[in-house]
């Protein structure tokens, strides 16, 4: 029982040493010919409802990716060629778990209560012949209900022609994580977009990114 807990504890120092990752799915709809990524752009903004500072940071994450592919944001004065729209949401959700566990078999005993182990009983001379029936040691099976909360991150970005009005490009991605703050998540999100814009019409992609913080 000691060994397979030094075992155990060597497993969790080993995956905390692992780079986290933030796996997402993409889907995306797009006309998107070749001469679009020299055109300049603007977001699409409601001067009735200014746009929060949150969403001008999201803002910032997806010019940043427009740019790496040969567009230019143009000021707000200017008329743009292309128009971005995106919309930013996350929904939590309850998770039930029942894992099956290991316990000592004395485990809960008067005497001993959680997390007791008794080191001697696989000592020679030790175990059920001098302790009796209850002390040998042997692990004991448990099953044990665990909750706990999962959060699903969306973001959905669109590109439209400004002059025919036309849609050039929907793009939507997922993440389910244990993140609540949006704001750690969305850099991911936006990377995921752009990772092999503009897509396979229709075709979901699974991607994952490594956490960088």
């Amino acid at each position: 029982m000691h060994y397979l807990r030094f075992l155990l504890g060597s497993l969790l120092l080993l995956l905390s040493g692992c780079a986290a990752i933030i796996r997402s799915e993409v889907t995306a709809f797009n006309r998107w010919p070749d001469s679009l990524t020299t055109q300049s752009f603007g977001f699409i903004t409601d001067q009735a409802s200014p746009q929060s500072l949150e969403n001008r940071r999201y803002a910032e994450l997806i010019s940043a990716e427009l740019q790496k592919l040969g567009m230019h944001e143009v000021a707000p004065s200017e008329a743009p060629q292309l128009l971005i729209d995106f919309k930013a949401s996350v929904a939590s959700r309850e998770m039930r778990v029942i894992e099956t566990v290991l316990v000592d078999s004395w485990y809960g005993t008067p005497w001993y209560g959680p997390g007791f182990y008794y080191p001697y009983s696989s000592w020679p001379g030790f175990g059920p012949s001098l302790y009796g029936p209850g002390w040998s040691g042997r692990p004991a099976v448990q099953r044990v209900e665990r909750r706990y909360a999962v959060f699903n991150h969306e973001l959905k970005l669109t590109i439209t022609d400004a002059i025919t009005k036309q849609s050039l490009y929907e793009g939507t991605v997922r993440s389910e994580n244990k993140e609540s703050n949006p704001t750690k998540i969305m850099p991911y999100l936006v990377s995921s977009l752009f990772v092999e814009f503009p897509g396979k019409n229709g075709v979901p992609q699974r991607i994952e990114l490594k956490v960088t913080n």
